[in-house]
């Protein structure tokens, strides 16, 4: 093997093409027409267009992308994770080609591809399976009596795929058609199949997995857990390894099902075998059930390479070539403990939904590692998952391993989209996690604390008004803070007033000039109407471009600002100011009588007509985007006006969907 095409993009592209070329191979890139400039182009050493920018015409085309490999001579195909990793048809291209793919063979992959078939596979191999149904039929009738029988709460559960794609949580019978409706939509536009399972939601549930590798020679290991069970939406936000509060003996019990697993299917490759585990008593050897194989490498993979001192892209290069395993089950140790966060263009305070923008300033921090696929200037597209970089932490012990993961994002800078750096921090920052007390429900349960700190806020709001001074007409060369304040008074401190939107919330900030002998006083500002800001004001003044004293105590205050808008990150905290024009109060927070798209994407459903009576909180349009999807509700009661799209539309975001007019209106009276 001497060359290797990587049918990816983004961050595992570049990771592979990394140890790719430390093992003297040569890297083939392919992208869409989008992705010319893309980091991981630039990285290979040669690179060929594939397509448009939509997936299914470029990075899951099949025949485009054999096409690549044979036109540049690559001996064999890395998938990366995502797109075509987990395809058997893809596998199957390859081998037709001639062109080594570097994981498991079509069988084993065909084998757990399908959640149901492969439930009922482990049962005969000996592992442990949550109780529910896995079979064929798919009548809406016999699923909802399936659901009554197992006992609310249930998941249903696309049989394809992973990420939470296709996954609903249904807590009664009322809500069963709904939830399976979308789930079964969801599954078909991410994998092709709206086949589902359902099973029992297990109480205070981990998400507890296992790295197992097999070489083509018949031998297997595992390299221990990872927990994985701060989620959002079933998607991983943190992951590390090994898991809190895991025993040697729950561990052992564990890591057994998980080579069994693999045994079971003669597996090769990386592979990941996922358990739902009952926290509520602890961790307990009869206390874990299969719930999925992921038959690729995972997103989370760097925390069991830290732990173990394992290069798992190596192994992987080394088992596709033939090679026997590098180490033993016995030479496999735990050193130390590890921490993976998942930096999205996303917005926590919006449900996560994904955002786009361009990276005006984007620096990692330089402590620990970080794998990304982007840099600065470039554009996060809407047309693929947003993950930006992943930053790993490694230390002796897990409390050392959060608090450096915890600095190493306080001192990531993000500029120019809305990101999940400032909800990361505070997740990792938090008292319960840690102390590993906590479940897939802890983010749901704690997400409105994990997405509000007054403290640094309010550092924030007078670094603003500082910094927009010069928006407002204001002199930036006069003698003194008074004089650059500007009208003369009469009597009392010079005082002024800014205004700013803050998250579409319109806020005075009052000015008073301190006393002065130079332009470098500064000034005394307030916020009479921002919840818990101090009365009596906080002190601020300019140091440099980038500093500023609040309160005495220096702070570095990155910004970035274009036309009226201001973003501005201090430590873990980040905001983004507008300067409102003249009369924009009246302008300031969406309008009630429209809905418009959150984010651009598509139109998956539209759930009413010109006409239709409708009640606050209905949902009226489902909108995709990055393979996510969004309920888009009336803010209020009345009729339907008017409809600007239909399915399958592609909109932007800001677009005006749908209007709505009082139900007095639509009469006439």
């Amino acid at each position: 093997m001497q060359s290797l095409l990587i049918a990816n993009r983004g961050e595992i592209a570049c990771r592979i093409i990394r140890t790719a070329r430390r093992c003297g191979l040569r890297t083939i890139a392919v992208y869409s027409d989008v992705d010319v400039n893309a980091r991981h182009v630039l990285q290979a050493d040669t690179a060929v267009c594939i397509g448009e920018a939509a997936a299914a015409s470029s990075y899951l085309d099949i025949d485009r992308i054999i096409e690549a490999a044979r036109a540049t001579g690559a001996d064999a195909i890395h998938p990366g994770y995502g797109f075509l990793s987990e395809n058997p048809r893809f596998v199957d291209a390859c081998e037709t080609a001639g062109i080594v793919f570097v994981g498991p063979d079509s069988q084993a992959m065909r084998a757990m591809g399908l959640k149901d078939a492969a439930k009922r596979l482990m049962q005969e191999a000996g592992v442990p399976v949550v109780p529910g149904y896995h079979g064929e039929s798919q009548e809406p009738d016999l699923l909802r009596r399936e659901a009554l029988a197992i006992g609310y709460p249930v998941l249903i559960k696309a049989r394809a795929g992973g990420g939470g794609k296709g996954m609903r949580r249904v807590d009664s019978a009322e809500e069963f058609d709904a939830a399976l409706a979308a789930a079964q939509r969801e599954s078909t536009a991410s994998f092709g199949d709206a086949h589902v399972l359902i099973e029992k939601y297990v109480a205070a549930p981990r998400h507890i997995e296992v790295q197992v590798f097999g070489d083509s020679h018949g031998n297997v290991v595992h390299l221990f857990e990872r927990d994985c069970s701060l989620q959002r939406r079933h998607q991983k936000v943190i992951e590390e390894a090994p898991a809190p509060g895991m025993t040697e003996e729950v561990r052992s019990a564990m890591t057994d099902a998980a080579v069994r697993a693999a045994r079971a299917i003669d597996y090769r490759g990386a592979g990941t075998i996922e358990f739902i585990v009952d926290g509520s008593q602890g961790l307990q050897t009869d206390g874990f059930w299969f719930m999925e194989m992921n038959t690729r490498l995972q997103v989370e993979h760097p925390v069991t390479e830290a732990i173990t001192g394992v290069d798992l892209v190596e192994w992987q290069l080394r088992v596709a070539a033939g090679e026997l395993l590098p180490m033993t089950q016995s030479e496999l140790q735990i050193s130390g403990h590890s921490v993976e966060a998942r930096l999205y263009a996303e917005n926590p305070a919006s449900g996560f939904l994904p955002a786009t923008g361009t990276l005006h300033r984007f620096r990692p921090a330089e402590t620990g590692r970080v794998d990304s696929g982007v840099e600065e200037g470039d554009s996060v597209l809407p047309y693929y998952d947003p993950l930006l970089a992943k930053l790993i932490s490694h230390a002796a012990d897990r409390q050392a391993a959060f608090g450096q993961l915890a600095q190493q994002l306080a001192d990531t800078v993000v500029l120019g989209t809305i990101t999940n750096r400032e909800f990361l921090w505070k997740l990792v920052s938090h008292e319960q996690v840690r102390s590993g007390r906590f479940d897939t429900s802890f983010i749901d349960t704690e997400l409105d604390a994990l997405l509000h700190s007054e403290g640094q806020m309010h550092a924030l709001a007078v670094a603003a008004v500082e910094m927009a001074v010069p928006w407002i007409g204001l002199t930036e060369d006069a003698d003194s803070v008074a004089q650059r304040l500007g009208p003369w008074q009469l009597w009392g401190g010079a005082r002024r007033r800014i205004r700013l939107l803050l998250d579409e919330s319109l806020q005075t900030a009052e000015l008073q000039a301190l006393p002065s002998q130079g332009h470098s006083a500064g000034w005394q500002v307030r916020f009479p109407n921002l919840e818990e800001f101090p009365s009596s004001g906080i002190c601020v003044q300019a140091l440099s471009p980038d500093r500023v004293s609040v309160d005495g105590r220096s702070v570095c205050v990155h910004a970035w600002r274009v036309t009226d808008r201001l973003s501005l990150q201090l430590g873990g905290t980040s905001a983004e100011f507008r300067i409102p024009q003249a009369g924009a109060d009246a302008a300031v927070g969406p309008a009630s009588d429209a809905i418009v798209s959150p984010m651009p994407g598509r139109v998956v459903a539209v759930n009413c007509s010109a006409g239709d009576r409708v009640l606050a909180g209905q949902s009226l349009i489902v909108v995709e985007a990055m393979k996510m999807e969004q309920e888009l509700a009336c803010e209020r009661d009345g009729v339907i006006e008017s409809i600007a799209v239909r399915a399958e539309d592609q909109i932007a975001q800001g677009q005006e969907l749908l209007r709505l007019v009082a139900e007095e209106e639509s009469t006439g009276t």
